[in-house]
Formats: C-alpha cells, sequence, structure tokens
C-alpha cells in the first residue's frame, strides 16, 4: 500500500512543499521545500529561432494525457531517479483526480518525448521531462508553456533551475517570495 495519500501531496503542494524518492536510501520519500525556488516567468519564456520553427514544423503531435502513464514511466527510466514506485503511484492517483497532467510530444503515433506535472489554480508544478528524440523535451515544454499562457495561468513551478531550463529563462527567487507567488496562483 502507498505511504503518500495524493490529498496530501496536494496539501504539501500549496504549501511550496514536493515529495521526492532517495534511490540511495531504499526509495525513502523525503519532503522538499528549497531555499531558493526555480520558476519560469511565462511573461519571459525564451525559445531559440531554430525551435520555434521545429515546434511549428508540422512534424509532431501535441498532446495533453493521451498517455499519462507513459510520461510519468518515461521519465522514471533513468540510471538514478527520484520518481519511485511510490511516486509513480501516487502521481498515477493525482491523474485519475484531475490534477498531474502530461504534456506530450508524439512523431508517427510514436511517444518521443514528454513531461509531466501538477495544476492547481493557476500554478503548474514541473516534475519531470523526457525524450527519446533530440529536443523533444524542449519541445513539450514550448507546448506546456502556450497551453498556459492560454488558460491565464501565472505561475510555472520548475522546482530547482537547471542549466538546461536556464535557457528558457528560468529564475531563482527566494522561498518567500515563491510563496506569495503561489498564494496568488491559488488564490
Amino acid at each position: 500500500m502507498n505511504a503518500l495519500d495524493p490529498n496530501i501531496v496536494l496539501y504539501a503542494y500549496t504549501q511550496g512543499v514536493f515529495p521526492m524518492a532517495h534511490p540511495e536510501e531504499d526509495n525513502a520519500i523525503y519532503w522538499h521545500e528549497p531555499h531558493m525556488r526555480g520558476i519560469i516567468p511565462l511573461d519571459a519564456f525564451r525559445v531559440s529561432k531554430n525551435l520555434a520553427r521545429e515546434f511549428r514544423s508540422g512534424k509532431y503531435e501535441y498532446c495533453i494525457d493521451r498517455d499519462f502513464t507513459a510520461v510519468l514511466q518515461a521519465c522514471a527510466e533513468r540510471d538514478e531517479t527520484w520518481i519511485s514506485d511510490e511516486i509513480i503511484e501516487v502521481y498515477q492517483a493525482l491523474h485519475e483526480m484531475g490534477y498531474a497532467h502530461s504534456f506530450e510530444v508524439w512523431k508517427d503515433e510514436e511517444l518521443v518525448g514528454g513531461l509531466y506535472g501538477i495544476a492547481m489554480g493557476r500554478a503548474f508544478f514541473g516534475e519531470s521531462m523526457f525524450h527519446r528524440v533530440t529536443n523533444a523535451s524542449k519541445l513539450a515544454l514550448v507546448f506546456l508553456v502556450e497551453y498556459l499562457r492560454e488558460q491565464g495561468f501565472v505561475l510555472l513551478d520548475t522546482q530547482f533551475q537547471t542549466e538546461h531550463l536556464a535557457q528558457f529563462g528560468t529564475v531563482e527567487i527566494p522561498q518567500a517570495e515563491y510563496l506569495k507567488l503561489l498564494a496568488e496562483a491559488l488564490a
């Protein structure tokens, strides 16, 4: 039985906290509240001309929740991952409850990239992404941002700032500032 309760996970997100498994500790689940939080300001999202051209090329099909489970499992298929079986189980439950969503990139009926996260209010909490062809995870992110803008979202939480995400305009803000943005997005 899963020790993580989906409702507790949702409550944690409203408080600026999220769960991660630690593979070096037999996948024990820990709650994380970074002192500095990574976000992508939706009005400052940056996309290279080449990536924008590829996004609009017509080579790919973009879907939401076509195969959430496949995206979740693909994100977990790494040598080291914080996405344990317990995490998969709880996010699958959150998907069934209507909170967890996948943004997917398909080519020739094959899932080639995507990302998943939690949507609450006007906030999207990005969890993980993957690619099987070059740029597919980046294309999924472009698709996500376009969707969030169209739907009036105001916060895209990346949890941490990474070199990969920095190219898109990710910034780090103190947790106190993040909690203010979060409160506005959930209001």
